[in-house]
């Protein structure tokens, strides 16, 4: 009974209490002009909430530092501190938000990202890609450019966790954009960029003051540059056969990394290094002294052609920064610009040399011959009539290798019937058949390396403008007849599948080409089977020769069709003339019975034997007299 009377009381009690509590609260309860002003003191803390954070400046850095404003306590600072040390000022400053610094000039659109202080976009003005959109060097983070050092209270820190304070100025006639990365208002680091009018080259320094003491000079720093090329051509496989790391070091010399996989090497005292992707370049050139040490890498992105890819290669150096007084003063210079033989020269650092004109004697004759000639002929004429004035002066030039050729042609039929009959004499004594055959060509003058070493004139010409069409600066997106890109394939068809090696395209200029290569090849190599007898032991030649007149033009047709137009463009014109002039010594200049009556007055001539005719008949009689022997020891 009592439990129940206590549990009555106790909900009774709280009745009560809730009773006086909501009359408590009804009592207090704020007149209509309390509620108004209440009303108008919450909006203003609303409004001032607002001006509150326009104030605020949002410090962007890397993951490793969290996202400060500009007004800092004590404790905020503190923790600044500990993170970056001295540095921990830059991240104060207003220049901290992430933002980009727009300037143009006649060949230039860059923009400077303040995270970093270096390049986000480097536009080039006067160019498009083969889809008519303007050629990027810098685009959409492809490019990393930045400094790691360690600092006196024994940190690693990266320029590119950093913002950099800009500012942009007048020169004369050049723009200069100063990026700071402040450890107060007079200590600093710099990178600063120099434009001038209608120029590709920056000069761009790096300088530090009043950092002395803050760098740890006995630590390595070191500025690595990191790029993807982007892709500006129809065929990016194509384009990236001639994209490829260069460099210069130890005074003049030249080397580049592997164009068809993953390299990576080391040199000593560079001078300049070259992302070359194709007909644009990226290069860094060492203006004081040459770098130290560097580190390169190269990594091919694509994989084939049917993949959309839109980077070529992944380049990278890193290079060791030298300090001078414990400060760091660093004149470099930076080109963004095309891969043309004309512009790199006027820099006078030889960075014409980053193009692959060919090795030895075919470069030289790309430098000496080819690329003035054809400047000279484009200069007044459309690029495909230059070429093919060109081809024709060549062609006219190297007629007398022709002429050679079919002369020692000639001779071999007119002594064929001398040399079967020498065959079948000994056809049972095949090493005699060679001394009587070699004794005969000797005496009429009609080696058959005669009719070789005039074609092996021609290699040099052929390798060396192979590499010049595709490296001629001058072609790109310069249209002739059909081909509306003399420095690209001429699609005249484009197929709805991809055929492997070939393309998913049909060229007509290759076409063409492969053409007159066959019918060139049918002529000249008809006649020279007819002349070269089957030895024993020997590949059959006339074989070899009849497989090569149908697989030479399928080569043509098949490697060229995703190469530039222009080269093939050549190739046609150059086959075209050389049937021409074929058909002109065979039939005007070479008079078979001038030249049998020629043959027949050196015969009885005595002919003296050279050094090297002589060992070859020595060797032969040595291998007669061998092999009699053997013969008797096995009769015995």
């Amino acid at each position: 009974m009592e439990e129940k009377k206590f549990d009555v009381k106790s909900i009774i009690g709280f009745i009560l209490i809730f009773g006086i509590l909501l009359y408590i609260m009804y009592q207090n309860q704020p007149s209509p002009e309390e509620l108004e002003a209440q009303k108008l003191a919450e909006q203003e803390q609303v409004e001032a909430e607002k001006i509150s954070k326009q104030n605020e400046t949002v410090v962007t850095s890397s993951s490793d530092y969290t996202s400060n404003t500009q007004v800092l306590d004590s404790t905020q600072k503190a923790a600044l501190q500990n993170k970056v040390g001295s540095f921990a000022y830059a991240l104060t400053l207003p220049s901290a938000a992430d933002k980009l610094t727009t300037v143009e000039t006649d060949v230039f659109e860059l923009k400077f990202n303040t995270k970093g202080g270096h390049l986000a976009e480097v536009k080039l003005r006067n160019f498009v890609d083969y889809d008519s959109v303007p050629v990027y060097m810098v685009k959409d983070n492809n490019s990393a450019f930045n400094i790691q050092f360690g600092t006196s209270d024994n940190r690693t820190l990266n320029t590119q966790d950093f913002p950099f304070e800009p500012s942009v100025s007048k020169s004369g006639e050049n723009t200069v954009v100063s990026m700071k990365l402040k450890v107060s208002e007079t200590a600093f680091l710099e990178y600063r960029y120099e434009l001038k009018p209608k120029d590709y080259m920056i000069d761009f320094s790096i300088k530090s003051q009043g950092l002395s003491g803050v760098f740890n000079t006995s630590q390595p720093i070191e500025l690595d540059w990191k790029q993807k090329s982007i892709r500006h051509s129809k065929s990016i496989s194509y384009e990236n056969r001639y994209t490829r790391l260069t460099y210069m070091y130890d005074d003049g010399k030249v080397d580049k990394l592997s164009q068809a996989s993953d390299d990576d090497e080391s040199a000593d005292d560079v001078e300049w290094l070259s992302y070359r992707q194709h007909f644009f370049s990226s290069i860094l050139v060492a203006n004081d002294s040459p770098f130290k040490k560097v580190a390169l890498t190269s990594s091919d992105l694509v994989e084939d052609e049917e993949i959309d890819t839109l980077y070529t290669k992944l380049y990278t150096s890193k290079m060791p920064l030298a300090f001078n007084g414990g400060e760091l003063n660093q004149n470099l210079g930076l080109y963004y610009g095309p891969t043309d033989n004309a512009t790199l020269k006027q820099y006078d650092k030889g960075l014409e040399e980053s193009i692959p004109f060919g090795w030895g004697i075919f470069g030289w004759i790309n430098k000496v011959l080819f690329i003035p000639l054809f400047g000279f002929l484009s200069g007044f004429l459309p690029y495909g009539i230059a070429i093919i004035v060109m081809t024709i002066l060549v062609k006219i030039v190297l007629s007398f290798v022709q002429y050679k050729q079919f002369l020692s042609q000639a001779k071999m039929k007119i002594l064929k019937p001398e040399l079967d009959a020498v065959r079948e004499k000994y056809k049972d004594n095949k090493l005699k058949a060679q001394q009587e055959t070699m004794a005969i060509q000797s005496r009429a003058g009609a080696s058959p390396l005669s009719g070789c070493l005039p074609g092996l004139m021609q290699i040099p010409v052929f390798y060396a403008l192979f590499m010049f069409f595709p490296t001629a600066f001058e072609l790109r997106q310069k249209g002739f007849l059909w081909a509306d890109d003399l420095s690209s394939y001429d699609s005249v068809l484009d197929l709805p599948f991809h055929i492997p090696l070939y393309g998913d395209h049909v060229a007509l200029f290759p076409i063409l080409a492969a053409i007159a290569i066959f019918f060139y090849m049918k002529m000249t190599t008809g006649q020279q089977m007819a002349t070269q007898p089957t030895q024993e032991g020997m590949p059959d030649m006339q074989k070899m020769m009849k497989y090569m007149i149908y697989f030479s033009p399928l080569l043509m047709l098949i490697f060229f069709n995703n190469y530039a137009s222009g080269l093939s463009l050549y190739y046609f014109i150059s086959n075209l003339i050389s049937i021409g002039i074929m058909l002109v010594i065979k039939n005007y200049i070479i008079d078979e019975d001038k030249v049998l009556a020629k043959i027949e007055v050196s015969k009885t001539k005595p002919k003296k034997q050279n050094k090297f005719q002589k060992k070859m008949a020595e060797m032969m009689e040595q291998a007669e007299a061998q092999k009699q022997a053997q013969q008797k020891g096995k009769k015995k």
